[in-house]
């Protein structure tokens, strides 16, 4: 439909959202699409730009975390003198108000809406992975178009999304991973379940909040699950990976450049492996692993990343299961606990991994020495510069606990398990 608008000559004009109510003349950087007639109000720059792609409207799954991050992004962006310009379509969110960017196309996260602002600002590059899923999933088809991407490569996405080569990769490595597969249809599902062995974990691939996941403990179950929740995206196959029942859950958030990582907070959760990691409570520092474990954890980020290419922040998820550090998932961009890792460490690790996708190196921003023992005694957070790195073995806790609307959905199960449901969080430090 869209070459056939183009071949028509149909193209949108952006116009300036009016915020002064008409009554003098508003002049603020805040522009929508029409398809009326008349002048293009939005006149591009020629100053070096940058768009980042937001998260859309907040849901249970994707939220305020990702907002918080494209806010940070956006900052940092504009205090190295480059144009950030937001696209998104929530007016609920701070990144949204008029002030935050430098523009705002207040649009829908679709690829027809992103490459009608990208013929229009001919931007250095794009950023898809501060806003979550949503802008992930346009990734591949922005590169099919000839739009220049920042950070980490579409190819290196695919590689942590797709479990075979994502199986490979670890095979390649050496790192231990459950038992994996993917399939299309049913009946290659039963084969998979069998050759993996249950319990098993399901899910659609390129889905948000863990929706439609599910552990299935037989084939009955399977074929159930492909009746009812296998249809969340049907372009994309059904991973399976092999459930390990009580273990512990840990995520790492780290920063890459290419050539060096460094990581950001190593966190716990409380309950067990198999809660999503929106709904768990979890903890930084990790109380419930050796030295020897964390090492590995720390050591297998950084050959990880380094493996796939991410230029700016990355996302694992690990297991302890019977003493073995087991890699459960990778997500090459911007993770919900960015924000917690953030506060708790006191380091600007969205600000900093913008500015890494922005060209510059690791090497620019130090890693800052630990902080003296009483510091955690303090009545407030111990501030250091934010453009350094804390070392994430702080002498003090800080506790994330999440937030769920149960009270607000009479009947519903308040059992928790892999599929997301809070919508929001709330952190304790002391």
């Amino acid at each position: 439909v869209r070459e056939r608008r183009r071949e028509q000559g149909l193209r949108p004009v952006f116009r300036l959202v009016d915020t002064c109510a008409a009554e003098f003349a508003g002049r603020t950087p805040y522009f929508y699409s029409t398809w009326a007639e008349g002048p293009c109000e939005a006149e591009p720059s020629e100053r070096k730009k940058v768009i980042v792609l937001g998260s859309g409207p907040n849901r249970i799954g994707q939220g305020i975390e990702f907002d918080t991050c494209c806010c940070h992004a956006v900052s940092a962006l504009r205090r190295d003198g480059v144009e950030a310009i937001l696209v998104n379509c929530n007016p609920e969110t701070v990144s949204t108000d008029y002030d935050t960017s430098d523009r705002l196309y207040f649009e829908p996260l679709r690829i027809e809406e992103i490459l009608n602002i990208v013929e229009r600002e001919k931007p250095d590059g794009v950023i898809v992975t501060f806003g979550g899923q949503t802008p992930l999933g346009l990734a591949k088809e922005l590169e099919a178009e000839g739009v220049p991407l920042l950070g980490t490569p579409v190819d290196a996405i695919d590689r942590a999304e797709d479990r075979d080569r994502f199986a490979a990769l670890a095979e390649e490595l050496g790192i231990p991973i459950p038992a994996s597969g993917s399939a299309w249809k049913i009946e290659y599902a039963v084969k998979e379940a069998d050759r993996i062995g249950y319990p098993l974990m399901v899910r659609p691939s390129y889905v948000l909040g863990g929706r439609a996941m599910r552990v299935v403990y037989d084939e009955t179950g399977l074929r159930r699950y492909f009746d009812e929740a296998a249809g969340a995206n049907r372009e994309a196959p059904v991973l399976i990976d092999r459930f390990l029942e009580d273990a512990v859950e840990f995520d790492v958030d780290a920063i890459c450049d290419g050539e060096s990582v460094i990581i950001g907070g190593i966190l716990q959760h409380i309950e067990e492996a198999g809660i999503h990691s929106g709904d768990s409570f979890a903890v930084l520092p990790p109380y419930r692993a050796t030295p020897l474990e964390l090492d590995f954890m720390r050591h297998s980020t950084e050959r990880i990343a380094l493996a796939l290419g991410v230029v700016g922040l990355i996302n694992i998820q690990f297991a302890l299961h019977r003493d073995v550090v087991h890699v459960l998932e990778v997500n090459p961009r911007a993770s919900r606990t960015v924000p917690f890792v953030a506060k708790a460490t006191d380091s600007a690790i969205a600000s900093i991994a913008a500015r890494i996708m922005a060209g510059e190196p690791l090497s620019n921003f130090p890693l800052r020495a630990p902080y003296p023992a009483q510091a955690a005694y303090s009545d407030v957070l111990p501030l250091g510069d934010p453009m350094t790195l804390a070392n994430p073995n702080m002498p003090w806790f800080s506790v994330k606990e999440a937030v769920l609307p149960c009270a607000r959905f009479p009947g519903v199960d308040t059992l928790l398990g892999p599929e997301m449901r809070s919508t929001g969080e709330v952190m304790g430090w002391d």
